[in-house]
């Protein structure tokens, strides 16, 4: 079974780091994927989160953009409810304009957020309601066909950036297989429904113009290091962090705390979350791999690397590419 290999980009903080920090190392990781030949890089709406940095995606997508030269780049995903189809429309029929043959569009119906932070983003709670007719608005403005009469998104008109169905529920499933779009299934942080929303997409999935036979996408989490001992010392820190980031509500957890959350009730919940995370010597990875790609019936596997630092992170994107086999390769739809 042969799959194409991604990176969905978190652009982290540590407590003694900066979102500037962040975003130089996403050019670094971006960079190096390019050269080792994964197929694209990701970057995720999230707001409110102290260690996140790319709340501004489309922002961060034409920095890093312009930082590279052939990778494709997209959102993995924008959040398209906190927007309007046409603002989003011109942000990525700019990034097209500037990047061609570049740019992906991942959209997602979640806020990426919680409920206080919702309301600080002017987002009416029921907009989520509209999310597949938003879609076909989005669609409409990037192919040149609004169904607005009169209005056009100017960049982003005729443009036809390829749109993604993100989802972790049977929602997303459902919907990129009436639209005819791939569908990327958030398993690295939601794993239950992975199986079943698989099946119907491919079951339901009705060909269009921008794609004539289902593609999935599946996210995991990787942790590649060059000897086991130091993959499952990273390992231990990643849960250690997920402690304080999901349950800390402000505070943060010594190591002693979060070790005790995580053999609690709540600390089982979290460890599921992250269920499907390879963790290892490059060998072991590729075997992990290549079992959840089978698993998920996926043609992508997006990886999102969970190593502490930025140099274990490329690390680790060095190490799978190798293990995998990728060689470079120009950007491709």
């Amino acid at each position: 079974m042969t799959v194409n290999y991604s990176i969905l980009d978190l652009a982290t903080f540590g407590k003694d780091e900066t979102p500037r920090q962040a975003l130089e190392a996403s050019v670094a990781l971006a960079r190096r994927a390019e050269e080792t030949g994964y197929r694209r890089v990701w970057y995720a709406e999230h707001h409110n989160f102290p260690s996140i940095a790319s709340s501004a995606t489309s922002v961060v997508i034409a920095h890093v953009a312009a930082h590279t030269e052939s990778i494709r780049l997209g959102a993995g995903g924008v959040m398209l409810p906190n927007h309007s189809p046409l603002t989003i429309a011109e942000q990525f029929g700019t990034l097209e304009t500037l990047h061609p043959g570049r740019i992906d569009l991942g959209l997602g119906r979640a806020p990426g957020t919680d409920q206080k932070t919702l309301r600080a983003l002017r987002r009416d709670p029921t907009s989520a309601d509209s999310f597949p007719q938003d879609v076909q608005e989005l669609a409409g403005y990037l192919r040149g066909e609004s169904l607005i009469p009169g209005v056009d998104a100017v960049p982003g008109k005729g443009t036809n950036v390829p749109l993604y169905i993100l989802g972790s529920s049977l929602f997303g499933a459902q919907l990129a297989a009436a639209l005819g779009l791939p569908y990327a299934f958030a398993s690295h942080f939601a794993p239950d429904a992975l199986k079943q929303a698989v099946a119907i997409y491919r079951e339901q999935f009705q060909p269009s113009e921008q794609l004539a036979e289902p593609y999935v996408i599946a996210g995991v989490n990787v942790i590649a290091a060059d000897d086991d001992e130091s993959a499952q010392e990273q390992f231990l820190t990643m849960k250690r962090q997920r402690v304080s980031l999901l349950l800390g509500r402000g505070r943060t957890f010594t190591d002693e705390e979060a070790d005790m959350v995580l053999a609690s009730p709540h600390g089982a919940q979290l460890l599921n979350m992250i269920k499907y995370t390879a963790v290892g010597t490059p060998e072991k990875v590729r075997e992990f791999l290549e079992d959840f790609a089978r698993h998920a019936d996926a043609d992508e596997l997006i990886t999102a690397h969970q190593s502490p630092s930025v140099e274990q992170r490329i690390r680790s994107v060095e190490l799978l590419a190798e293990a995998v086999g990728l060689k470079p390769r120009a950007g491709e739809a």
